[in-house]
């Protein structure tokens, strides 16, 4: 039995731990959990079963995966610490040598039809006409994440084929097919260090997602991603101490195993990792043999679902699209218009498609650059999409800027509300900004906005939720909306599906300004008039939060002055405005160069030469007064849609920009000629 100073983990594990830096929480959490016997729910559980997974390693030390099946029952607990199996392993399987006294076996019990899992590890005590009866070293419960349900049917043994084994050191075209069609394999791994601890040994575990989430580089190399899981790294720690490991798959509809076993990398730190949706990192297998077990299992099973967590997951052919659409960020696409969606009086959805559906990666809160031809002349917008990255579409959410009096209406907006039809397009640029949302340490969010300003917060909400359900913890989520009437606000019944789906984790507050007389305070919305300090103070977390606002400026300027009152601190509230206003915070930003007095400003590329002066205004200003049409979008330094080289000179910024630039760029809509030396006359040379 495990003395009180044996960690449950062995030391791949730990240094897994480490390296994540959750080895502390995990070394009392694995102690309060992974116990030396059966709970009583493990004991009914198991007896129960139809089927059980083992892992072992044979004479030569390759590891592999089984199954093992009966009728319910096969499986019983002679107490909390002896299990007793009443099954053989089917004909060819490796495990029929692997029945030895003091031969290690990892157990994983799975129910696929209502997703309930629970491991052991487990060493051969006596085997005899009966079946084989193991003493228990380690069991543990393991969270539902990632298992497809599926519901199981049996057939007659008698009526089987007859079985057919089949050697392999090379995937054939059949395993290339299955392997990269599965949602589901099961991966079994060993480490022996001769401690004789019970965190030695064999461990068998599942491995779920998409249709397409193993890729198949060659005859003999597969690529895996690796998913947030329970922080316990049985597998990936064993693959630190003995780099191989055995797979199973499983044809589901015709009762074929594929086994096989090879070495095993974990990549850390590879490049794929960032497109392929889920994966926290990713591990390669190479196969040194295997052997195709065919008409072996009576058993067969029907795909009911995919696991919520799955759906969160990508494959392969979105990685590789996902990469090709970051290749391109850059550049216009043109991306067709495939739904419209009125939300309020005032704004409407729109929903894009990226060009063979390769849409790029992006952070919830951030903006689309948009370019259309308008009456005749090019216009260039940015909006923010008001989607979440993991989701299946693209879209933005465009507040129609009405005429009043002295003020024209909005050319854009008023395009995109009365001319755009389901399946135009329009040119795109891929999402960028430094506006999104982030939150490791999971502290208390809260998403304050006025107006149309409401889209980059259900992009964060939507995506907050989504990695909620992923990773199994989620921060408290207050959205603070602003509207004047009830018609006016957007996403109200979807923000409420959202508090809803969240168990408590997302609350909204509506504050109408103007409320309709039938709507009923406390159901219908929650606070009449603007959002005061006053609220604020009322919805305020003890302790840190992180405060996300949108909206007008003067909107944003009196919210962040109260947070700020409040106690706030300024590096915790995230803010963007509209156009190009920038927000006053009460610490000084980085000191910026001088601003010349006058500048000679040579376009080079359209062979313009002119004088500039400080009343000039910035670049952007200046070219466009002598006849040039750069192109632009927010005005105010975050989309980057104005960015040039820079061949000569210095540029100064009077405000902060959030735009990433290279040494030889500069944002024109920012940017002013910077001061020389005293005798020096400043000159820029701009590729324009």
């Amino acid at each position: 039995m495990q003395t009180t100073i044996d960690s449950p983990f062995h030391q791949g594990e730990q240094q897994i731990q480490e390296r994540l830096g959750v080895r502390g929480k995990m070394e009392c959490f694995g102690r309060q959990v992974i116990r030396s016997f059966m709970p009583d729910q493990h004991q009914a559980f198991y007896a129960q079963l139809p089927f059980i997974f083992v892992a072992h390693a044979d004479a030569e030390g390759w590891p592999w995966a089984s199954i093992l099946f009966n009728q319910p029952g096969f499986i019983a607990a002679t107490d909390n610490q002896h299990l007793q199996i009443n099954a053989r392993p089917v004909v060819g399987d490796p495990l029929n040598d692997a029945l030895e006294m003091g031969d290690r076996w990892g157990l994983l019990g799975i129910e696929l039809s209502t997703r309930r899992r629970n491991r052991l590890a487990a060493h051969i005590n006596q085997t005899s006409s009966a079946g084989i009866e193991l003493k228990i070293d380690q069991a543990f419960g393991n969270c539902p994440q990632y298992i497809q349900q599926r519901e199981l049917h049996r057939l007659d043994p008698r009526l089987l084929p007859a079985a057919e084994i089949v050697e392999l050191s090379e995937f054939d075209t059949q395993a290339t097919e299955l392997i990269s069609h599965s949602d589901t394999f099961f991966v079994a791994s060993y480490v022996t260090n001769g401690s004789g601890t019970a965190s030695e040994g064999a461990d068998v575990s599942h491995r779920g997602g998409k249709s397409g989430f193993i890729r198949v580089d060659n005859t003999q190399l597969l690529t895996i991603p690796d998913y947030l899981g329970n922080f316990h790294f049985n597998t990936l720690g064993n693959f630190v101490e003995n780099a191989k490991a055995g797979l199973l798959f499983i044809d589901f509809s015709h009762g074929h195993l594929l086994t096989l076993t090879g070495t095993v990398e974990i990549l850390w730190d590879s490049p794929d990792t960032e497109f392929f949706a889920g994966a926290e990192r990713l591990w390669t297998f190479r196969l040194d043999h295997g052997r195709w077990l065919k008409n072996v299992l009576p058993l067969r099973w029907d795909l009911k679902d995919y696991a919520a967590t799955t759906t969160l997951t990508g494959s392969w052919q979105e990685a590789t699209a996902a990469k090709k659409a970051d290749s391109l960020k850059n550049i216009w696409q043109d991306y067709k218009v495939t739904k419209i969606v009125q939300e309020s009086s005032l704004i409407k959805s729109f929903y894009l498609q990226a060009p063979a559906d390769q849409h790029s990666n992006f952070q919830a809160g951030q903006f689309l650059t948009l370019k259309a031809d308008v009456g005749g002349k090019q216009q260039i917008r940015t909006y923010t999409v008001s989607s979440a990255p993991k989701d299946s579409f693209i879209r933005i959410s465009i507040k129609h800027e009405q005429a009043q009096t002295g003020k024209p209406a909005g050319v854009f907006s008023t395009f995109m509300h009365q001319q755009l039809r389901l399946g135009d397009t329009l040119q795109v640029k891929a999402p960028t900004g430094a506006f999104y949302y982030t939150n490791p340490k999971q502290r208390p969010v809260l998403l304050i906005s006025a107006g149309v300003g409401i889209t980059p917060m259900i992009a964060m909400a939507r995506h907050a939720l989504q990695e909620g359900v992923r990773t199994r913890s989620m921060p408290a989520i207050i959205l603070v909306c602003s509207a004047r009437t009830s018609t006016q606000r957007a996403f109200y019944a979807e923000l409420n599906e959202l508090a809803y789906q969240s168990a408590g984790h997302i609350q909204v507050i509506w504050a109408l300004s103007q409320p309709e007389a039938h709507l009923k305070i406390g159901t219908d919305y929650q606070y009449r008039g603007r959002i005061t300090q006053q609220l604020l103070a009322s919805l305020l977390p003890e302790g840190d939060c992180d405060a996300y606002l949108c909206g007008p400026n003067s909107f944003m300027q009196s919210q962040y002055n109260s947070l700020r009152e409040l106690g706030v601190a300024n590096k915790y509230i995230f803010t963007e405005a509209f156009g190009p206003a920038s927000l006053v915070r009460d610490t000084e930003t980085v000191k910026q160069l001088s601003v010349a007095e006058a500048a000679i400003i040579n376009f080079t590329e359209s062979n313009v030469e002119q004088t500039w002066s400080k009343v000039d205004g910035n670049l952007l200003d200046f070219a466009e007064a002598h006849g040039l049409n750069p192109e632009f979008g927010c005005r105010s330094g975050q989309c980057g849609t104005c960015k040039v080289k820079l061949s000569k000179g210095k540029v100064s910024y009077q405000q902060d920009i959030t735009v990433g630039l290279e040494a030889d760029e500069i944002l024109l809509c920012c940017a002013m000629p910077a001061k020389g030396a005293d005798t020096e006359l400043v000159q820029l040379d701009i590729q324009l």
